[in-house]
């Protein structure tokens, strides 16, 4: 009789270790389908920036464009930076006269 009790306790426990099991795969794999969709939503984003960035040239979305370097983005960041400061030197000016 405690054989008979060892060994039901024993699939007992497999079953709850292949449920535990079964529920941590599940969860696993939905939560990789998500990190793919972040990705892809965040690499069409990207894309869709780079159009419009570039909206003056003609671009192929297909197209596989490389990265900015590094001295490119910071040449950007820079243009920005200082069309920025016109504008806000053009908005002093304005609240001045009035």
């Amino acid at each position: 009789m405690a054989n008979r009790d060892s060994g039901s306790s024993s699939l007992g426990t497999l079953l709850a270790g292949a449920l535990i099991g079964a529920a941590g795969l599940g969860w696993w794999l939905l939560s990789e389908a998500e990190r793919r969709r972040d990705q892809q939503r965040q690499t069409r984003s990207l894309r869709l920036n780079r159009l419009s960035w570039n909206d003056d040239e003609a671009v192929d979305p297909q197209s596989s464009q490389r990265p900015l370097r590094e001295t490119e983005l910071q040449d950007k960041v820079h243009e920005l930076n200082q069309a920025i400061e016109d504008v806000r030197r053009q908005l002093e000016s304005m609240s001045t006269q009035n």
